[in-house]
């Protein structure tokens, strides 16, 4: 038990504020510096291809969604098994917690195997489907070719990432994150200047470098650093912990699944109204807005340990505080983000190109796109909580529900009543929509424990389903 009271006990213990910060910074600071590395790769594209920049730039922006589901799968695993390890260890099942951590490493292994070879040979079919045209097509291919090869490496490095957030060592995964970012500002420009490889040269240093930091997470786990043991006899698959991996990661791939869904409506309809220059404008946007988002899901992954952890141990009283602190966080966090990037937004833009037309448009975009962003932190949140809580339906439901549920249709419909501005313009309405949704849905779980602050037997998953949702009288 002694790796356990200095791993994770303190999730029960510790102030809540001061915890949330905890666990967040590191995530912060780390996802920070994975958008830092976005802006910097395409800058370093954009200056190799020169004139042909906005075609390159265009041609990552095609390749960004589909290198997004290759990472969803990691993230998939990750919270599906963090959430089940936090729980576990909050409820002192140390052997659950670690058949749960093999078994991500066997599906790990066997998923991206599957997936690698799908998405390579239909590969040119894919880009097509997001809406790559002639000129885009081939950066975009030549870049995603080397990452899907490499696909491995960021789904166990993503996945392990979430694990070892999930045993209270935030710091571990935000130094993971930061070795990996940073070998790849260092190699990007190598491969892509020293080396002339381009778009090719971007993706090769984008591999190596994840692969140096997933190496170091495997020796981590491996050599039983945290409060979770590696054996490998847990290796074997084990159908019931599938499932249960399954059901709650489910909610974060739609999440993940359904930005990229949403991206082939979005990227055709600029295709259709603005062209390979709109196309560029909405991925250089999208990757600035990163800036905004990434901390906003950094502080929701503080919040899955604590709530895992405290659910397993009874103490509801800690996870609405960790609740309500959050939320205020997000929410502050994204009005500043907003602030910032409407009044910058001329520089932001100019640092990848100085084409008037792009300028123009990029300035119209970017001002209209984050408006709802500050509203975004209520849906992370609850979306978060209820998977931390084993609850799947609802954070499935929640994390389709602002792309899937609000985005796409108002991206088909508003560019036929508005043109360009009405995809931008889908995006705070959208984020709008969510919010409302959301509220709803985390006012009514709020309740559910405010009640059981008091109540020494813990609320089961069917029972908070129940309370959720119940059940008519027949009549």
């Amino acid at each position: 038990m002694k790796d356990i009271d200095e791993t994770s006990e303190f999730l029960g213990k510790e102030n809540i504020w001061k915890l949330l910060i905890t666990l967040s910074t590191p995530v912060i600071i780390g996802m920070v510096v994975q958008a830092l590395y976005n802006i910097v790769d395409t800058f370093f594209v954009a200056r190799a291809y020169g004139g042909e920049s906005v075609g390159a730039i265009a041609g990552l922006s095609i390749a960004f969604p589909v290198q997004m589901m290759i990472m969803a799968l990691g993230i998939f695993l990750g919270t599906g098994g963090a959430s089940i390890i936090s729980r576990a260890l909050g409820a002192k099942e140390i052997k659950k917690a670690e058949q749960v951590l093999g078994n991500v490493f066997t599906l790990n292994l066997i998923i991206s195997v599957l997936i690698g070879v799908s998405c390579l040979f239909y590969l040119d079919l894919i880009l097509q489907l997001f809406g790559a045209t002639p000129g885009v097509l081939p950066y975009a291919r030549q870049y995603l070719q080397i990452i899907i090869a490499g696909g491995i490496v960021f789904v166990f490095g993503i996945s392990v990432q979430n694990i070892v957030r999930a045993q209270g060592n935030t710091r571990l995964a935000m130094n993971a994150m930061l070795m990996g970012v940073g070998l790849n500002i260092i190699l990007a420009p190598i491969f892509i200047f020293g080396f002339e490889m381009g778009v090719q040269g971007a993706a090769i240093a984008t591999v190596l470098s994840q692969g140096i930091a997933s190496t170091w997470l495997l020796q981590y786990c491996i050599k039983g650093k945290g409060a979770v043991k590696f054996k490998p006899e847990n290796l074997k698959p084990n159908i019931q912990i599938i499932k249960e991996i399954g059901a709650i990661g489910i909610g974060s791939f739609v999440m993940e699944n359904a930005n990229n869904v949403m991206m082939i409506f979005v990227y055709r309809e600029l295709a259709s109204y603005g062209g390979d220059i709109s196309i560029a404008v909405f991925g250089i946007v999208m990757k600035i807005n990163c800036f905004i988002f990434l901390p906003l899901i950094g502080m929701a992954f503080g919040l899955q340990p604590i709530v895992g952890y405290n659910y397993g141990a009874k103490n509801f009283r800690r996870i609405n505080e960790a609740i309500k602190l959050s939320l205020a966080a997000t929410t502050v966090f994204g009005i500043c983000g907003v602030l910032v990037m409407t009044l910058f937004k001329e520089q932001l833009l100019g640092i990848f190109n100085a084409d008037s037309e792009y300028l123009e448009m990029g300035k119209t975009a970017l001002t209209i796109m984050v408006l709802g962003t500050p509203l975004i932190g209520i849906n992370v949140i609850t979306t978060t909580l209820f998977q931390a809580l084993g609850q799947a339906k609802p954070a499935l439901f929640l994390s389709m529900s602002r792309q899937l549920l609000f985005l796409i249709p108002l991206v088909i419909i508003l560019p036929q009543l508005y043109g360009l501005v009405g995809v931008w313009a889908a995006f705070p309405i959208s984020d709008f929509l969510a919010f409302i949704l959301s509220g709803l849905m985390l006012s009514r779980i709020y309740q559910i424990f405010k009640k059981s602050e008091s109540v020494s037997k813990i609320v089961t998953e069917s029972e908070i389903a129940e309370k959720m949702y119940p059940k008519r009288p027949k009549a």
